[in-house]
């Protein structure tokens, strides 16, 4: 058997069955990591959520689906089922998953006639098969007319042999390359690169021509049209809309591409505030989302223009800023708007009165339903990407300080003048700059909010949080050292 080549695509299993029957478990079973959400309520899973899995030496893409049910195509359990039927038309493979604690219900019975239908080979798991009970229900399963099932339990691991010789047997293309070809593909500039890493204080750093992907996480209050923006940019109807408030739960993170530069859209749950919330599943939504804003390079605050700049929309644009990520404001639906000009105007007038943490930051209107305004906005993101890793030689910083303090020298304290003798850049992503002097710790912070705001205009560094360090110099003639 020749191993897969590493430019060859992934495989991709789909994992489908009725809600609660544990798909989201085994999910993250596979890709070694908590992403989906898990509860024991049904229907938690809402969107098609992907990931990287991997079982032994095998490497594909896993895709996590809502639970199947009957329902109206315009329902919302209805618009769920099609999210699920388009995973398994996008799939070559498909896990069919029934509760073996229960053992097959009549539900289970369209619905793996309609993955039989779909072409897809089919392995049949019945989870939850860790007690007697589950283990005597197993061989039910064989009446779905799917093949043998396998005894498995996703949260405590059991079958995961069999479920690997069964994958194994339907994608053999799945095996990793083994670990000589992988050292004798090495590339010398990788492995003088990692030989080269000491430590540095901007070790961190990543350059602005960097071709990772740029992570765009889409945050705003529930409704305010987050994934109907990411259908728009990607083009089809890869997540689930609605009428309904809250449909998003799930992060999800899809692989994207716009004007040749690589992105990963995260699309999240709304955040409402932290007092209102009462369901246990909006609280781990809730969770999920700012997770994914942590890991995220970039995130979009997305507004209702109809209700801009609520005390929410405020509060999660401070917790972007306290996270250090970039940031870019959406005003959506602004198809709504009447005065647009007027409109425009008094917000970013607003903007610098409530948001003098990200002064300068890029607020631009669009209409994810009807696609306006989505290039400015995705220029206005990659824009600020740039600002976020912009790194400022130390000369030229050291020729702004002079300035600076020539124009407005520091106060003094006890009669002492405080002393600034230098500054460096230490680290981007964001742009964090330490000073060098004495007795930096009695500065006011007028005047550190006028030398945050000196580096930003001097600098061009419009919207992103700045970051600084007061460091102070040992005095050889302190007596209480």
């Amino acid at each position: 058997m020749t191993p897969k080549s590493r430019t060859m695509p992934k495989p991709t299993v789909a994992i489908v069955g009725r809600p609660n029957v544990g798909k989201s478990t085994l999910f993250n079973r596979l890709v070694g990591k908590r992403l989906a959400l898990v509860d024991d309520k049904p229907g938690v899973t809402r969107d098609r959520r992907e990931g990287d899995a991997r079982l032994a030496d095998l490497r594909f893409r896993i895709v996590d689906t809502a639970g199947l049910e009957e329902a109206d195509a315009g329902s919302l359990l209805g618009r769920m089922r099609a999210q699920t039927e388009a995973a398994i038309d996008a799939s070559d493979l498909v896990l069919f998953v029934i509760d073996a604690r229960t053992g097959v219900l009549p539900a289970d019975a369209p619905f793996a006639e309609l993955v039989r239908k779909s072409g897809r080979p089919v392995i049949l798991l019945a989870n939850k098969a860790e007690s007697a009970a589950g283990i005597a229900n197993v061989y039910d399963a064989f009446s779905l007319g799917l093949g043998d099932p396998i005894a498995f339990s996703a949260e405590h691991g059991i079958g995961l042999g069999d479920l690997y010789d069964m994958l194994l047997t339907q994608m053999p293309d799945a095996v990793e390359e083994d670990e000589e070809e992988l050292e004798e593909g090495a590339n010398e500039e990788d492995v003088a690169s990692a030989e080269a890493d000491d430590g540095a204080v901007d070790e961190e750093v990543v350059e602005t021509d960097s071709d990772d992907p740029v992570r765009i996480a889409i945050l705003g209050r529930p409704n305010a049209g987050k994934s109907t923006l990411v259908n728009r940019l990607l083009g089809a109807e890869r997540m689930l809309t609605g009428p309904e408030a809250g449909i998003t739960r799930d992060a999800i993170t899809v692989d994207w591409t716009w004007r040749g530069r690589a992105a990963k859209l995260i699309d999240t749950a709304g955040l409402r505030k932290r007092a209102r919330i009462d369901d246990k599943l909006e609280k781990l939504a809730a969770s999920d989302g700012v997770r994914a804003m942590r890991f995220a390079d970039v995130v979009v605050v997305l507004l209702d223009a109809t209700i801009p700049f609520e005390k929410q929309d405020l509060t999660i644009v401070d917790l972007i800023e306290r996270e250090g990520r970039a940031l870019v404001i959406g005003l959506n639906k602004w198809d709504l708007v009447a005065d647009k000009q007027g409109l425009l105007k008094e917000l970013r007038e607003e903007a610098l009165r409530l948001l003098p943490q990200v002064k300068g930051c890029e607020i631009v209107p669009l209409s994810g339903l009807a696609g306006d305004g989505l290039d400015a906005l995705m220029a206005a993101v990659f824009r600020a990407y740039k600002v976020w890793n912009t790194r400022i030689p130390t000369a030229r910083l050291n020729q702004w300080l002079a300035g600076a303090l020539d124009a407005n020298p520091p106060p003094a304290v006890s009669g002492r003048r405080i002393k600034i003798r230098y500054v460096t850049q230490v680290k981007a992503r964001p742009p964090h700059f330490a000073f060098f002097g004495n007795q930096l710790n009695a500065l006011p912070k007028s005047y550190t909010r006028y030398l945050v705001n000196g580096l930003r205009e001097a600098f061009d560094l419009p919207g992103a949080p700045i970051r600084y360090s007061l460091r102070t110099g040992e005095n050889p003639y302190d007596k209480g050292r």
